[in-house]
């Protein structure tokens, strides 16, 4: 099994970033896949990342009989369902799916929604993006972490996944334990995109200010709990990992849902807190840090 042509949902930063690495190696059996109203003004714009514009493809439902081997979301959450509907015309039977999305939710909508196909999890990990106004800025491209549920034994799709990514020049990760994985980067979101959406902290003052590590790590104890109730294997130390890991990345950068709150945009707090406080509930665990937070980032949406 061999992908000879890849389509992306969703060029926003990490779109951007990885969508340019495969434009590169596909070139016209590259797609960005986008609304009919989108269409034709992206495709004059093009994407611009770190001053330079690249024009790839772009298409919208009906525009070809093409179905592509890859088709990778790469848009929030609360833009999934739109972008299920947007990709229907470009599926065949032997598509294989994958999503880069935050949270815990995004890879089962998608199976839900096209249960006959291979959908992958995955996860975009170490980038440090960020959508400035005339596109993308970004120094490090990061890595995929991605696979099946269980990859002990790597599936057909897996592995042509694997050297498509290799052959793109984009760094990547198979995890025998992809549950682990996706649950060990929500409980990072949770805690650190959250905390810094609140405070107007950038990655460098997420730990060096008490109340914000305290914060930090009172949100990500709340999802380690709701793992262990859920037989999901997280641990107390995974937290102490990201303590750590804070000191690692570019101190003056933002997590994207900082991003968001400072230009005004909706966020994606109700697939993070939301998602803590709804499985709390059903397991009749609390979750009261998390509560607050969603309350404030709630809150600044609505004076938007």
């Amino acid at each position: 099994m061999k992908i000879k042509t890849v389509a992306l949902i969703g060029m926003g930063a990490v779109g951007t970033v990885y969508g340019n690495l495969l434009y590169k190696r596909y070139g016209s059996d590259f797609a960005v896949i986008a609304d009919e109203s989108r269409k034709e003004r992206l495709k004059i714009s093009g994407f611009t990342l770190n001053n330079s514009t690249f024009y790839p493809n772009v298409v919208s439902e009906g525009d070809n009989n093409i179905k592509y081997d890859l088709i990778i979301f790469c848009v929030k959450n609360y833009q999934l369902e739109e972008a299920i509907k947007d990709v229907k015309s470009f599926i065949g039977n032997n598509t294989i799916l994958i999503t880069f999305l935050n949270g815990v939710t995004a890879r089962s909508r998608i199976h839900a929604a096209y249960p006959n196909n291979k959908v992958l999890y995955g996860l975009s990990m170490k980038i440090d993006a960020i959508r400035i106004d005339n596109g993308v800025v970004n120094t490090v491209d990061g890595e995929i972490h991605f696979g099946e549920a269980d990859n002990t034994a790597i599936s057909p799709e897996v592995q042509a996944v694997i050297d498509c990514f290799n052959e793109s020049g984009i760094k990547n990760i198979v995890y025998p334990d992809m549950i682990r994985m996706v649950w060990k980067k929500f409980m990072l979101n949770v805690g650190v995109n959250q905390v810094t959406a609140v405070t107007g902290s950038p990655y460098g003052k997420v730990t060096s200010i008490n109340t914000n590590l305290t914060l930090f790590k009172e949100a990500m104890i709340e999802v380690l709990t709701i793992a262990k109730a859920s037989g999901i294997d997280l641990r107390e130390e995974d937290i102490d990992e990201f303590v750590e890991l804070m000191s690692h990345f570019s101190p003056n950068s933002k997590t994207s849902m900082l991003q968001d709150v400072e230009a005004k945009r909706k966020t994606e707090v109700d697939y993070f807190s939301g998602t803590v406080m709804e499985m709390g509930k059903k397991l009749n665990i609390p979750t009261p840090v998390n509560h607050v937070l969603y309350c404030i980032i709630k809150s600044f949406e609505q004076l938007y």
